[in-house]
């Protein structure tokens, strides 16, 4: 179940890197890009990534999306993102099946309405959504024709169609409403059959949803503060989920004392490889 022990305060951004067979994953609060046995301080938030090669990631840190080798650390800003604006750091964020990349960005105190997602593609950052509070949930159905979404304090997952292009065409409906059942949808992935799987803070879980957006069962792990999951592996069937451990009461602590680590399970379900980013 413990993939890695390291205690994050922010554990996200989890990416298996389908041509090196490695997985990354992000400490937003703690500044840091890790992988097991190693990890890399930008000296400012940084909270997702796509890759572009066999040695390079699009990293997303609160002012930019940066481009980083990973064999000799070397950065180098693709573009500005919100950087005149002191208030937001960058969250959740995925590649989609066109080769963009969607992030999303908040208040570094979670103010209401702060923040927004956005596209880049092709070395254009597009706005998309605004105002926005918390973005989650950002991940796309495997024929490139869907595109999800959450404001997490909405309790609602949204669906928008996209164009050839991965540019959102028409407005973004209700996908999954989970404010009957209390769950806040977090980070999430879409597996090769169009099983949603959403990261539910607070509720201990990944739950999956259908195409109709009904749930069909859910994973359980030892944090509350569930993140994010991703698939990876060999053979794209093992579930890494990373978690959070900020904010949370010493009582709650106690009882939960592996909060941000990062787990792995294997399901009989199958991830797709992540998309690459086209720079």
């Amino acid at each position: 179940m413990i993939y890695d022990d390291t205690a994050c305060l922010l554990g996200e951004g989890p990416l298996w890197h389908p041509t090196r067979g490695e997985f990354f994953w992000f400490d937003i609060l703690g500044q840091r890009l890790h992988r097991k046995g190693q990890n890399w301080n930008f000296g400012e938030f940084v909270s997702a990534a796509g890759w572009v090669d066999d040695d390079t990631l699009l990293v997303a840190s609160e002012t930019a999306l940066i481009r980083f080798s990973l064999s000799s650390g070397a950065r180098e800003t693709v573009v500005a993102l919100e950087a005149d604006n002191p208030v937001t750091r960058s969250n959740d964020g995925r590649a989609d099946p066109q080769g963009g990349f969607w992030i999303g960005t908040m208040g570094k105190e979670g103010e209401d309405g702060a923040g927004a997602i956005w596209r880049f593609y092709k070395g254009e950052l597009r706005r998309l959504y605004a105002p926005i509070s918390i973005p989650n949930a950002i991940c796309f159905a495997p024929d490139g024709n869907t595109a999800y979404f959450a404001d997490t304090p909405t309790q609602l997952i949204m669906r928008v169609s996209l164009d050839a292009d991965g540019w959102p065409v028409g407005e973004p409906s209700v996908h999954i409403d989970l404010r009957e059942a209390g769950h806040n949808p977090d980070g999430a992935v879409v597996d090769q059959d169009g099983i949603l799987w959403n990261a539910q803070w607070g509720s201990h879980r990944v739950a999956g949803y259908d195409l109709s957006g009904q749930e069909i069962g859910a994973f359980e792990f030892p944090a509350p503060q569930t993140s994010c999951p991703a698939f990876g592996g060999p053979d794209l069937t093992t579930m890494f989920c990373t978690s959070a451990a900020v904010g949370l009461s010493q009582p709650t602590v106690a009882a939960f004392p592996l909060s941000g680590q990062t787990f792995s399970v294997d399901t009989p379900h199958k991830g797709q490889a992540e998309h690459r980013v086209i720079l």
